[in-house]
Parts: C-alpha cells; structure tokens; sequence
C-alpha cells in the first residue's frame, strides 16, 4: 500500500486532532473487518500555541493558570498519546504518520526507534550531533552530560499496530512557552531547537522536505524488505 504525505499547514490542534482520529478510526475498522489493507499516511503541520498532556502525564506540569494561558494566546488539551506534557507551536514540525505498522514488519518500540532515527539523521544533515536518552523516547543533544536538551519530542498512540499521534521537532521554535512546563515531565532538563543550536533561523519548508524524505526511504525499505 501507499504511504502518502500530506502537509496541513498551520492548523488549530483540536482540527487536526480530529482528522487524524478519522483516518486512524478508518484504519483500524478495515483492519477489524476482515483485515482489509489501507494506505498510511505522513502528515506533517505547524500548530498555534497549544499544551497537550498524554494520558498518563501529570498535570501539576503544566506550571501556569488559564488566565496566563490567554495571556499567552495559548490553549491547553489533554489527548490519548503516550508521554507527558509537551508544547507545540509556530516554527516546530509536528508529525502525525498514521501507519499500519504490520505493513511495515515493526513493534511499537521499533517504530519509535525508526522515528528517532530519522531525527537523528536529518540533525546530521545539518552539522548538529544528536542520539537517545536512556529511558526517555525523543531525540537529545548532550545525553550523556548534565547539558542533555531535547530538540524533538515523541508520543504515539497505537491500537491494533495502527499508529496516530507523533513527533514534534523543534526547528526555529520560540523555546520561552517551555518555560510554563516541565517538558515531558522532566524539572532537570532543557529544550532546543535547531534556530538555537545553529544560531541562525531555518527554511522551515527545507527541513520538512529532508525530514519527509528520510522517513519515506525508511518506510519504503521495511515495507519491501
């Protein structure tokens, strides 16, 4: 089947929330009904300031009230995914791939490892030297020092091998609205972005152009392997 890519532009995250649930849903039915193959899908979005907390996150981290959220010009939604705490905004590259990972020959942790990989990998594209952190999914730089900061961060949700939610990549992102948070959970450690590392700001388009193809050779090398 097809792994097609879409771009949704700047889209509120409750839309987009939405339509990914509906192609998930649809996934996930075929699948039941007879085990049906679809097509996956890779959408890629630039959301306005919104907090989302996973399922199993705690939301003392989000450090703020609702009327310093408005102040802010941002929202606040709790969602299905794993993780905790994360922010997204303008100038970040979140990723929805919406994959059948049985198509793809893959567990959950493989995927997130694959996602991780790509990350990685495009950061090498750009001189910026980036791996794991043990025990925290994301991609870091510095992990192994007391300086480890995490430039894209990982939530997925997967029902029947069927994937929604994603990553979110931290490219010429404002990194003060991680300030009302503890990232992902963590009081210890910062966040980066790429603008910040490079000490220049990024063709947004450029990036989401590299990323997309690193994870299209990815899926298409599984799926005919």
């Amino acid at each position: 089947m097809r792994t097609i890519y879409q771009n949704w532009g700047t889209i509120n995250y409750a839309e987009a929330f939405e339509r990914q649930t509906e192609i998930f849903d649809a996934k996930v039915r075929a699948k039941l009904d007879g085990g049906k193959l679809t097509d996956n899908y890779l959408i890629f979005c630039q959301h306005p300031h919104v907090y989302t907390l996973g399922k199993n996150g705690t939301a003392n981290n989000l450090l703020v009230d609702k009327a310093f959220l408005d102040k802010i010009s941002a929202t606040y939604y709790k969602t299905n995914r794993g993780g905790d705490i994360t922010y997204h905004g303008y100038g970040q590259i979140v990723g929805y791939p919406i994959l059948d990972l049985e198509q793809f020959d893959l567990g959950l942790k493989d995927y997130i490892f694959l996602i991780e990989q790509c990350i990685i990998d495009l950061m090498a594209d750009y001189g910026i030297v980036c791996g794991r952190l043990e025990g925290a999914t994301g991609v870091w730089l510095d992990s192994d020092t007391g300086k480890a900061r995490k430039i894209c961060a990982i939530g997925v949700k997967a029902s029947r091998s069927v994937t929604m939610h994603g990553f979110a990549l931290n490219v010429n992102t404002d990194l003060t609205y991680f300030n009302y948070i503890n990232p992902c959970g963590f009081t210890d450690k910062s966040v980066t972005s790429m603008q910040k590392e490079l000490q220049y700001e990024l063709d947004i388009k450029q990036v989401e152009d590299r990323l997309q193809q690193h994870i299209i050779d990815v899926l298409t090398h599984h799926q005919n392997s």
